[in-house]
């Protein structure tokens, strides 16, 4: 028999079966990996976090295009619930996400902070058992200057039948999520969640059309020298949160990041450490974020890599909202960056 050729020979190589294993891991897989379970509770999570892929695939989709497309940026001439002025990418971004959960099956409600009232699915009501909260397109002021904007999500299980029709079953803590993260769109997309197993990233392959997974069980340093606010608004806060800007200032080692993006800046934060404030005014002490769709699902995430989010003075997952649009502050981030915000806000130093 005939030797085969040098050249042919294929050993294993362990550097490229690692590398092909990755290139493997999509989404899906990996929440079933996960859950180390092919249950129907961990093969439904599994397949709503490949319908909040695909949503993302699409807006990412039409994002790169938005230059080249009319009627894509720009403002609707609306108004939404919050009294803030609709950009037309927030309501395609929102549709997106109703058009993919409608053929879920497995979604009854979904409530945005786009929409007034939650959005029903009667068709899927029956045997649908989840709810997917979500802010369609975070930092939408970015859209017409080509900047990184976001998308945000949560998954929580229907409690009771919901018969009123009033979802009154959200308004509980941000410890019932059962899954949260959100989706990057920059240079590369890409999409961070945890379903309480630790914090997993993945950026999507366009020529595979997958999320393929970056890294596993990322922490978040438990300090850092990143601070992100918006300091426009300086003369509007109270006395406690200006002293700790002041602080930072005099302070060597600060630097200041803020791209009017959350998702960017707490991306940036979960990397390399730091805080991420969006403290309330002196007029308005409850804040800007949306607990339910922006607040939880981000503080769930960063405990999960080991960070902290608060109010100043109240763990963000034990808040309970009155109302579905409640705001509320945020600080969040590395523990002792958050500490510090916290010891100003509570002791004044």
């Amino acid at each position: 028999m005939a030797k085969a050729p040098e050249s042919l020979k294929l050993p294993i190589d362990n550097h490229t079966d690692k590398s092909l294993d990755r290139d493997c891991t999509t989404l899906s897989r990996h929440v079933l990996q996960q859950l180390q379970s092919f249950s129907p509770d961990a093969q439904d999570l599994s397949a709503l976090m490949n319908r909040i892929a695909l949503a993302g695939k699409l807006i990412a989709r039409h994002l790169s295009r938005a230059g080249l497309m009319e009627g894509v940026l720009g403002f609707t001439g609306d108004v939404n619930v919050q009294g803030e002025s609709v950009k037309k990418m927030d309501v395609y971004a929102n549709d997106v996400f109703i058009s993919v959960f409608k053929q879920s099956g497995l979604v009854c409600r979904l409530a945005s902070e786009e929409m007034d009232d939650p959005y029903y699915i009667p068709e899927n009501c029956p045997v649908g058992r989840y709810t997917l909260l979500y802010d369609p397109i975070d930092g939408s002021s970015n859209t017409d200057t080509n900047l990184s904007l976001g998308s945000i999500f949560a998954i929580r299980q229907q409690e009771g039948d919901d018969a009123d029709g009033l979802a009154t079953d959200l308004l509980t803590n941000g410890r019932k999520q059962i899954a949260a993260g959100y989706i990057l769109y920059g240079p590369s997309t890409m999409l961070v969640y945890t379903i309480g197993k630790g914090v997993h990233s993945f950026t999507l392959d366009p020529s595979l059309g997958e999320f393929i997974l970056t890294e596993e069980n990322i922490r978040i340093p438990d300090n850092g020298s990143v601070y992100s606010v918006n300091e426009g608004n300086f003369w509007q806060w109270e006395e406690s949160i200006r002293e700790y800007v002041r602080y930072v200032h005099r302070t060597e080692g600060y630097s200041a990041r803020y791209s009017g993006a959350m998702v960017s800046d707490i991306h940036r934060i979960l990397v390399q450490g730091g805080v991420f404030l969006y403290p309330g005014t002196i007029q308005k002490p409850e804040g800007k974020l949306r607990l339910l769709y922006e607040s939880a699902p981000l503080a769930f995430l960063i405990e999960q890599a080991g960070g902290r989010a608060t109010t100043g003075l109240v763990d963000i997952l034990d808040v309970v909202p009155k109302k579905l649009h409640q705001r509320t502050p945020l600080i969040i981030g590395s523990k002792e960056s958050v500490a510090k915000v916290e010891s100003f806000i509570q002791n004044g130093h």
